[in-house]
């Protein structure tokens, strides 16, 4: 073990240095696009399940159908709500708005 002292010791506890701001910066991309691709994927799985229903006329395909469509909701749903949760753990990781220096 070294003795030498940590690399960002000098910063004050709870204050956040650039890396960290650019870190946040890069997680809230990374979950919007993952919202994205549950918006992607819903949307594919609901346009699969009207076409079954739409252009073949067997029962099979109706019914695999119907089922994409509650399917593809329901993976909207999901998205939505992780989205909305872990958009919420970031900011609340990120702490208070900092206050400006006065002029």
């Amino acid at each position: 073990m070294s003795d030498e002292p940590a690399p960002y010791a000098k910063e004050e506890p709870g204050q956040l240095i650039l890396r960290d701001h650019l870190a946040i910066d890069r997680t809230v991309l990374a979950n919007e696009r993952t919202f994205l691709a549950y918006i992607r994927t819903a949307l594919t799985l609901f346009v699969v399940g009207a076409s079954l229903i739409k252009f073949f006329d067997s029962l099979p395909a109706t019914v695999v159908g119907w089922i994409f469509i509650p399917i593809g909701l329901a993976v909207l749903a999901f998205g939505i709500s992780r989205y909305r949760r872990i958009n919420a753990l970031i900011h609340r990781a990120e702490g208070p708005p900092e206050e400006e220096a006065p002029r």
